[in-house]
């Protein structure tokens, strides 16, 4: 059975164009607003069991939508189309328990997949997003170094010397190798002093 659904954004060409595409693959499209007032007055009468929402529109963006779906126990499940590779608003997004999150671009080739994955109760992310998020977010092991690490691999990035990086730091040379022993442990690196040069310029936007 085809699942009911809401549609809404505030550009009547993408409203249209959406709307013209689901109705065309036989999905069973009960209403579309043009504003996010609209779109949750829609929900909250028709309960639908899924409400596809544009992320930016007046009165309520498809994130606020959604925070007060999930506030109100509403069923409905909400897959957000945007423009926008945020890794904020991802996240955001993640943690409402949003269903889907389809980049606009490819809105009409990726909501059929979308609408199937969600109706077997499966989250649905553009794997367009899902790698520029991983693209821009540098390797995870990153996150295990400290602050005073950070800094001595940035520094290493910049081809300082470690008795140079400890007058910048106002550390010993000492500590600055140690420094570099626990990077290197961490970041499961080879034990050669290129090792650490080398990641550090490799990852620098993320340092």
């Amino acid at each position: 059975m085809k699942p009911n659904i809401i549609i809404a954004d505030d550009h009547p060409l993408i409203l249209k164009g959406l709307y013209d595409y689901l109705i065309e693959k036989n999905y069973n499209v009960i209403a579309s607003a043009k504003n996010g007032k609209e779109a949750l007055a829609l929900i909250k009468a028709h309960q639908p069991d899924i409400a596809i929402l544009d992320i930016k529109m007046p009165f309520f963006s498809g994130l606020e939508i959604a925070e007060k779906c999930k506030t109100e126990n509403l069923s409905t499940k909400i897959v957000l189309i945007t423009f926008e590779k945020d890794e904020k608003t991802y996240n955001e997004a993640k943690a409402l328990d949003i269903y889907g999150y389809v980049l606009k671009e490819f809105a009409l080739e990726e909501i059929e997949n979308c609408i199937k994955s969600v109706i077997n109760d499966k989250p649905y992310f553009s794997p367009e997003l899902i790698s520029y998020i991983e693209i821009n977010q540098g390797p995870i092991k990153l996150k295990s170094l400290t602050d005073a690490e950070l800094k001595v691999l940035k520094l290493v990035g910049d081809n300082k010397t470690a008795s140079e990086i400890a007058k910048e730091l106002f550390i010993s040379s000492r500590t600055v190798e140690k420094h570099k022993s626990h990077i290197r442990k961490k970041l499961a690196l080879n034990s050669k002093s290129t090792s650490l040069y080398l990641f550090a310029k490799e990852n620098s936007k993320f340092l």
